[in-house]
């Protein structure tokens, strides 16, 4: 549920409008390690988190320890509910802290894993990977369409998994599958507006994602490796400026792809 929860930076007026990039899930893992490198480009950051507050904290100070600005909202995206004060908590935080009304960049990074082959996935488990990883990114993008700017992007992360199959990831790989055909619809109907919308999908990475068990297991650290053209793991810093990249101009000709940043993974 979101909350008045805020955590900002202290700002003065700006004699410029920077750009301001939106990042659910932003407090830890690829969220944390994508907010780092956009601020890096120059774009300010509202990052969400849903119950780790001293963790957004921790960003924000980091973000503005490298020049730029940011703040922290809590949402919980498996609540869509919530969406509609979500806006609202937004636009307040957009006028106060940098006296506009429109953000450039959604990213829909937040979401969650459950390990389980598809005979003894629950139904309880499918509900909450919907809520999280389709529901909530379609239903977001919706409530804050009227607060993003035209000429600006959207970024929906899936995954690897989208593409090859890993038993015990059935479930999760569905939604993701979901979210990249929800990218191409969204680039069609956003496209009036100058709106770019894309799909990253990293590969495994090292982070605390399900358990950590990418980053904490040998075996599986291994056997990742074995399969990847180049080699080894993924790690955060793969993934942070391939973000970073698809949200500068650099990119500004790249709509309704999907970019997966695997090192090769089962290529």
């Amino acid at each position: 549920m979101t909350t008045a929860n805020t955590v900002t930076t202290p700002t003065t007026a700006a004699a410029t409008s920077p750009r301001i990039a939106l990042i659910t899930g932003g407090s830890r893992g690829l969220g944390r390690n994508a907010a780092l490198h956009v601020a890096r480009r120059g774009i300010d950051v509202v990052l969400t988190y849903r119950s780790q507050q001293a963790e957004a904290q921790a960003v924000v100070d980091e973000i503005r320890q490298s020049g730029a600005r940011a703040a922290a909202l809590q949402l919980d995206v498996g609540d869509s509910g919530s969406f509609p004060a979500f806006a609202q908590a937004l636009k307040q935080t957009l006028k106060q802290h940098w006296q506009r009304e429109r953000f450039d960049h959604l990213v829909n990074n937040a979401g969650l894993g459950h390990y389980a082959p598809l005979a003894d996935t629950t139904e309880a488990q499918f509900d909450e990977l919907m809520r999280v990883h389709l529901k909530g990114p379609f239903f977001l993008t919706q409530a804050l369409l009227p607060l993003l700017q035209d000429g600006g992007s959207v970024l929906n992360v899936s995954s690897g998994l989208a593409r090859f199959a890993m038993p015990g990831y059935g479930a999760y790989a569905a939604m993701k599958g979901g979210v990249e055909v929800l990218t191409r619809y969204m680039a069609k109907e956003f496209g009036a507006r100058g709106i770019r919308v894309n799909t990253l999908a990293p590969g495994a990475i090292e982070t605390d994602f399900g358990g950590g068990t990418v980053r904490d297991n040998a075996e599986v650290n291994a056997f990742v490796a074995s399969v990847t053209a180049l080699g080894r793991v993924g790690l955060p810093d793969d993934i942070g400026p391939v973000v970073a990249s698809l949200l500068s101009d650099d990119s500004r000709w790249v709509n309704a792809q999907r970019v997966e940043a695997s090192g090769g993974m089962f290529v």
